[in-house]
């Protein structure tokens, strides 16, 4: 069956957006100069910060967009993005205050794996191969934890001043979710109108393998970069 042009486009545009993500993903060193010069609560700066990096987080977005492309419910993605947000909070906050010392480089190809996980789910591939399927929601809250870990490194990168850290962490957080929220409701909304046209059910599958593939090429962004650092 020939590719719909739509499908084949929308394969191009994530496979590009997924080259760059890592790039992308690294806090500027605009912004980055700028926290860093702070001393004592930023709550605004920090909010601010937090949101852009949540939009501009390629890997956590297509992680999120994996998560709720087959939720009709609106408390059914609350839920799991709620269980994706507890996870990602917890090591975001106790990464960098208990000063966790991980390799940014293998937590962040753990998250471009959780990109391609979902996607594998979500196309049906853990019955098709393996005759069973883990459990969605602990899979989300887990993985929810390693986004949180990433996020807990590029932070760390900053050496932010101890006068204010835990109002400052407290509102990068909150931007995160804000900036997650943003893009969600985009998200949420666009996959509702698409579920209502019969391309759906025609694109639903390869769109997911578009997004294997572009967790497996984040992956293996940051497994090359390991290698060289090493």
């Amino acid at each position: 069956m020939p590719v719909p042009k739509t499908l084949a486009r929308s394969a191009l545009a994530v496979a590009v957006v997924a080259a760059g993500a890592a790039l992308a993903h690294a806090i500027s060193g605009d912004n980055a100069a700028y926290v860093q010069a702070l001393d004592g609560p930023a709550v605004a700066a920090f909010t601010y910060l937090g949101a852009k990096h949540m939009v501009t987080g390629v890997d956590h977005l297509l992680f999120l967009v994996g998560v709720v492309f087959f939720l009709h419910r609106m408390k059914d993605v609350l839920l799991y993005v709620s269980l994706f947000t507890l996870g990602h909070s917890v090591t975001l906050l106790t990464g960098v205050l208990g000063e966790w010392r991980v390799d940014a480089y293998i937590v962040d190809a753990i998250i471009g794996l959780s990109v391609a996980y979902k996607a594998f789910e979500n196309m049906g591939g853990f019955e098709r191969v393996f005759g069973w399927a883990p459990h969605t929601r602990i899979a989300v809250l887990v993985f929810g934890l390693f986004h949180g870990l990433g996020l807990a490194t590029k932070v760390q990168d900053l050496y932010l001043a101890e006068d204010g850290l835990v109002v400052n962490l407290v509102s990068f957080n909150v931007g995160v979710e804000l900036g997650q929220f943003t893009a969600l409701a985009g998200v949420v909304g666009v996959l509702a109108w698409w579920r209502g046209q019969p391309s759906f059910q025609r694109s639903a599958f390869g769109l997911n393998a578009v997004l294997m593939a572009a967790g497996f090429l984040l992956a293996q962004y940051q497994l090359a970069g390991w290698m060289l650092a090493s």
